[in-house]
C-alpha cells in the first residue's frame, strides 16, 4: 500500500487492492473499471450468468455481484471494506479467485485481477465483452438459462488446470 516510485498518487482504491492482495495470494494485479456493460450488471445488482462457452473459456461460473456496503461500512472505511466484502463473499461462496477473477460491486462497478497487471487488464476486457453478450442474450431470449454445467466445465478446464490441452504447447 506504499508509494514505491513515481510522481503520481496511488489509486483512491488502494485500500481495496491491499485487502485483495492479502486475501488472494496468487493475485499480482488488480483492475477496477466503470466499463458500461459490466457496470450496468453491477448497478442492476445481478451477477453475470454463464450463458455460453466464451464466458466459460475465461471465467468459471457466474460472475458474482456482492451486496452494497452498509452505511456503517461506508462511513468507517469505504475502500478497505469494499475489499473485505469481496474477499468475504468469495470465501462464503467457496469461489476460487483464480478461476473467477472478477466481481461486480452492487451499484458500483467491476473489479478484475490476475497473476499480473497485464492479465488483470485482459480479464477486465473479457468481463466487459461477456457482460455485453449476456445482456444481449437476455434481450433476445428473456427466458434463457445458463449453459449446462458439463459444457461450462469442458470449456474452462480444457484451457485451465493440470489437464489443459487447448492452444499451442508452451516453450
Amino acid at each position: 500500500g506504499n508509494k514505491v516510485e513515481g510522481d503520481y498518487n496511488p489509486s483512491s482504491d488502494t485500500a481495496t487492492h491491499v485487502v485483495l492482495y492479502n486475501r488472494f495470494p496468487n493475485v499480482g494485479g488488480i483492475v477496477h473499471t466503470h466499463s458500461s456493460w459490466a457496470t450496468s450488471w453491477a448497478q442492476a445488482g445481478r451477477g453475470i450468468p454463464c450463458y455460453g462457452t466464451t464466458h466459460a473459456d475465461y471465467l468459471y461460473g457466474e460472475v458474482p455481484c456482492v451486496r452494497n456496503l452498509t452505511k456503517e461500512e461506508i462511513d468507517e472505511a469505504y475502500e478497505r471494506n469494499t475489499g473485505v466484502l469481496i474477499a468475504d463473499e468469495f470465501e462464503r461462496q467457496g469461489l476460487d479467485s483464480i478461476a473467477t477473477p472478477a466481481v461486480l460491486c452492487k451499484n458500483h462497478g467491476p473489479f478484475t485481477w490476475g497473476k499480473d497487471a497485464h492479465e488483470a487488464v485482459h480479464n477486465a476486457v473479457v468481463l466487459e465483452e461477456v457482460a455485453k453478450m449476456a445482456a444481449r442474450c437476455e434481450m433476445i431470449n428473456p427466458k434463457n438459462v445458463p449453459a449446462p454445467q458439463e459444457l461450462q466445465d469442458k470449456h474452462y478446464y480444457r484451457k485451465h488446470g493440470a489437464n489443459a490441452y487447448y492452444g499451442q504447447p508452451g516453450k
